[in-house]
């Protein structure tokens, strides 16, 4: 097996993977990423039990037991830059022996799903509603740096998008994958479905102008009017396409749900958007302990 050179596998002094600071024993076999770190106890105080409690940067991990199940919670901070850290570091804690530094010949698929808020980009999903995202649209350009390929629908889709959005070029290259079919199927009662759209950044790149003038001032009209076949695009925010894509190539099951805290069609924002995304949570929790 070949080996993995210190400067590509980074592990800090006690043994752990650099970013996350953790061992293979401290991560759960399903994973629930949240964005602000300050929301992992948010989650973990459901937990049944914490054994586990971790904190790098804005890493911050916090594993237990739910039930029969055993779970971890990791902030990733904002951002796809981001999500390719946590990503790699999560698969590597289970699928690398960090002692050889070699990839082990029985690979380990976590359930990993990210837990959220975004801006709805349609009129009838309103504030205060849940999206389960059926793919990850992204156009911050993260997957290109990777090899892949897209199925025969994914390929329809991402050219549909980008002939009708005419987002491309200077702008992004945007790429798609699919949520996990085998977590999505739990997620339906009380969900929107539909596509996530990815950005690189909260103002200009969602269509936001306070100082700064837009490249593309009809942004926002044209996902909200996107459609191939019956699909349409419900949110956007800055995690779920890499997640999605990293989770593909990596072999991971991947879904992210969304708390809507925002409707950019309607110009609504929610009045209590910590009450929303604990909902959020909970009804998450219920369908996890219950796989």
């Amino acid at each position: 097996m070949q080996y993995i050179a210190e400067s590509e596998l980074i592990l800090n002094k006690r043994g752990a993977i650099y970013h996350l600071d953790l061992l293979p024993e401290e991560l759960g076999d399903i994973v629930i990423t949240v964005g602000d770190p300050g929301r992992v106890k948010e989650v973990s105080k459901y937990f049944d039990m914490v054994a586990c409690s971790q904190q790098h940067r804005e890493f911050i991990t916090h594993t237990g037991r739910l039930g029969n199940k055993r779970i971890s919670v990791v902030s990733t901070g904002i951002g796809t830059d981001n999500i390719d850290i946590v990503m790699n570091e999560l698969d590597a804690l289970v699928n690398i022996d960090l002692h050889t530094r070699t990839v082990k010949t029985q690979l380990t698929s976590l359930q990993i799903i990210r837990i959220g808020t975004a801006g709805s980009l349609q009129e009838d999903i309103p504030v205060d509603s849940w999206v389960a995202s059926t793919h990850g649209l992204g156009i911050d350009n993260l997957l290109h740096f990777y090899r892949y390929e897209n199925n025969e629908e994914e390929n329809q889709l991402i050219q549909s998008f980008i002939t009708q959005t005419q987002l491309h070029n200077n702008a992004a290259l945007p790429y798609i994958n699919s949520a996990s079919v085998g977590l999505i199927k739990h997620f339906v009662e009380g969900f929107h479905h539909g596509i996530t759209v990815t950005c690189p950044g909260f103002y200009g790149p969602q269509g936001r102008m306070l100082r700064l003038g837009l490249s593309d001032p009809a942004f926002i009209d044209r996902l909200s009017g996107f459609s191939f076949g019956t699909h349409r695009i419900c949110n956007f925010e800055m995690e779920t396409a890499g997640i999605y894509g990293m989770g593909k190539l990596l072999g991971h099951h991947c879904l992210s749900l969304s708390a809507i805290v925002a409707n950019r069609i309607s110009k609504k924002f929610t009045r209590d958007g910590n009450a929303v995304v604990d909902q959020l949570i909970k009804k998450a929790l219920e369908i996890i302990s219950a796989f």
